[in-house]
């Protein structure tokens, strides 16, 4: 499971959703059954990754499995408990890896 997040260095809500994935990564054990990638759309390489994913409001949020997107949230905040349904799934492999790709 790939937990993709677009959004500024400086927006506090995209910092509300890196927070909450990388604290339920930890919490529910998912090791390298889950994974998290923070896209800055403030670079050219951030913005790229958006216009690929037709990203128009930040923060965007996109959980995938297999590369195919399971749900999206666009200009939101996702709540805890919907995040960790969608985590559930994922929690008997090893430790996650936590990626900053911009």
């Amino acid at each position: 499971m790939e937990v993709q997040i677009f959004g500024r260095q400086n927006c506090g809500k995209c910092s509300s959703i890196k927070h909450k994935v990388e604290h339920l990564i930890q919490k529910l054990g998912l090791g390298t059954a889950a994974t998290m990638a923070f896209f800055d759309m403030d670079t050219a390489d951030g913005m790229a990754e958006g216009a690929f994913y037709d990203v128009h409001e930040i923060p965007t949020t996109i959980i995938k499995e297999n590369g195919r997107d399971l749900v999206r949230w666009d200009g939101e905040v996702p709540d805890v408990l919907e995040l960790s349904r969608y985590f559930a799934a994922e929690r008997q492999a090893g430790p996650a890896r936590v990626e900053n790709a911009c």
